[in-house]
């Protein structure tokens, strides 16, 4: 067994646990107040905001890959992760001294609403391995696989990234 396959097999280890932890820690800390502090209304705008440009990050990655510059195509999508990561500490900590806002829209407009804020929660479970495999690939220097994953992370996490400023606008007029 080469270095590089220890090395991918130590990284699809830490994917699998990671992909497992990170929605069961966010969900059970989303369910924890913080008693006796001042609620942090003002983080969903920057949340939203960050998740705005983790996808504009995410389309000019693309763009770049396909005018040859990986160097700038691996800084786009390491900036998107530390964006990702940067909203998820965000989100979590909102949640934990707020209570929850509840979408006020009627008719049609709920429905959508909640489509799209259910679509993309599910999703932004989903897209966690993707985001990591499709990392680790490019990291370990397999660019055939990385690119076959890439084709599937690319429109997920884009959604997801999209959707979630969708979600904010949205609600914003319903928060407290």
């Amino acid at each position: 067994m080469s270095s590089t396959d220890i090395r991918e097999k130590q990284y699809k280890r830490g994917i699998t646990i990671l992909s497992i932890l990170i929605p069961v820690v966010v969900a059970t800390l989303f369910r924890v107040r913080i008693p006796n502090v001042e609620p942090l209304s003002f983080l969903p705008p920057i949340y939203a905001t960050i998740n705005g440009i983790t996808a504009v990050l995410l389309i000019f990655a693309v763009v770049s890959i396909k005018r040859g510059n990986r160097k700038l195509h691996e800084l786009l999508n390491t900036t998107a992760i530390i964006c990702s990561v940067l909203f998820l500490i965000m989100y979590v900590a909102y949640h934990m001294t707020s209570d929850p806002t509840e979408f006020g829209g009627e008719g049609t407009v709920k429905y959508v609403y909640y489509f799209i804020l259910i679509s993309h929660i599910l999703l932004s479970v989903v897209v966690i391995p993707f985001v990591l495999f499709t990392y680790m690939r490019a990291k370990l220097g397999n660019f055939p696989r990385h690119k076959k994953i890439a084709k599937f992370t690319f429109p997920l996490w884009l959604y997801v990234a999209v959707t979630g400023v969708i979600v904010y606008v949205m609600i914003s007029p319903y928060y407290v």
